[in-house]
């Protein structure tokens, strides 16, 4: 099972002196995540560090820590506690101890595990949106019907023959629901995507 955050979450720890802080937030995207990042980094700390997966893209960062002891750590805690779709931000200030490169890597691995451990969680479900129209005559079946398919309407737009709804659903149950709202409907109903071509489109 893999998990993302449902809200952010930070985990203070001092370590021989040394202040470490972590914050982690759930991201879209590569972009969102460098955001992230520029927003909460602390310029007067001694090193923000960080690390990100969203899906197969990664990429994480030492801030000045010597090679592989905090930005690989950080991307290490999030894969050890399944998470996927977050950002991981570790700052530190030295406390005048120096903590050695086992020392670093098991203090921002440490710091970023705990941290997510703490997190809120929900399992993430890999979701696609596609729009239906649905004419007036079937709309009370095919909204009795959406819960079954987890599907939520995010739009909705009334002409004078039915609704045009955009939903929201797990992506693997997409095709399944488009071929069964093609047959609730008897035809009427016509279903689109935009590049997916799915049964109805």
């Amino acid at each position: 099972m893999i998990y993302t955050l449902t809200a952010p979450c930070s985990y203070e720890e001092e370590i021989k002196k040394s202040r470490f802080l972590a914050l982690a937030q759930a991201v879209a995207s590569p972009a969102e995540a460098l955001a992230f990042f520029a927003a909460q980094g602390v310029p007067t700390a001694t090193h923000n560090c960080w690390a990100y997966r969203i899906g197969q893209e990664y990429r994480f960062n030492d801030d000045g820590e010597p090679g592989g002891t905090a930005g690989r750590p950080i991307l290490q805690a999030i894969e050890g506690q399944q998470c996927d779709r977050v950002a991981v931000l570790v700052v530190r200030w030295f406390g005048g101890i120096k903590l050695g490169p086992g020392g670093l890597i098991r203090a921002y691995g440490g710091v970023a595990a705990q941290c997510l451990r703490l997190a809120s969680k929900a399992p993430w479900v890999d979701e696609s949106s596609i729009e239906i129209y649905c004419p007036f005559s079937d709309m009370a079946l095919v909204q009795s019907r959406l819960g079954g398919f987890q599907a939520r309407v995010v739009h909705e737009a009334f002409d004078g023959q039915g609704v045009r709804w955009k939903l929201v659903l797990p992506r693997d149950r997409a095709a399944e629901f488009a071929s069964a709202f093609v047959d609730w409907t008897r035809g009427k109903g016509t279903v689109s995507n935009g590049h997916e071509g799915l049964p109805g489109s």
